[in-house]
């Protein structure tokens, strides 16, 4: 079809531009694995009070951990396009760094089934991440959230793949 809004090969647009949820019902099951990845930078009261449990809301971590794996499972409902999963495992951690000074968060989504699940991995790292943000905003309303992206993914048509 040369000449149509889709000779790029775009799977979210039809034929004559319009977006679209992709059909995936003639692909095969697999088992589907993505981890993702981002970081929150804020100031050292912050950063100091979050590392002493001494934020006015609570463990921020364990709460933001909730939050990721809560965001994960809802993914579809937020990202117009995404089927709907169902997921067999979601992980979130959470770590201080030192250096940012911050929390740095991973997430990893797994599924057996036709499509990916990079989506949700990087949908519960955001939140998780927008989580710490609410719970820590009181001492620094300026923190800033970094380098949100997919780390690795395995599985589907397309192969394993690794941010190199």
């Amino acid at each position: 079809m040369s000449g149509t809004p889709n000779d790029a090969g775009l799977s979210h647009v039809d034929a004559a531009g319009v977006a679209r949820m992709v059909d995936v019902g003639a692909k095969a099951e697999s088992e589907r694995v993505a981890r993702a990845g981002g970081a929150i930078r804020m100031n050292s009261a912050a950063f100091a009070a979050l590392r002493d449990h001494t934020l006015a809301k609570g463990d921020a971590l364990t709460v933001a951990k909730v939050a990721g794996v809560m965001a994960a499972k809802r993914t579809a409902e937020l990202i117009p396009l995404c089927h709907p999963l169902p997921l067999t495992d979601v992980q979130v951690r959470l770590s201080l760094d030192d250096a940012l000074p911050g929390v740095r968060v991973e997430a990893t989504a797994r599924t057996v089934g036709r499509t990916g699940v990079e989506m949700e991995s990087m949908t519960a790292v955001t939140v998780a991440l927008l989580t710490v943000y609410d719970m820590a905003k009181s001492l620094d309303k300026s923190m800033v959230l970094l380098d949100i992206g997919l780390l690795e993914k395995r599985g589907g048509k397309t192969g394993d793949w690794r941010r190199s």
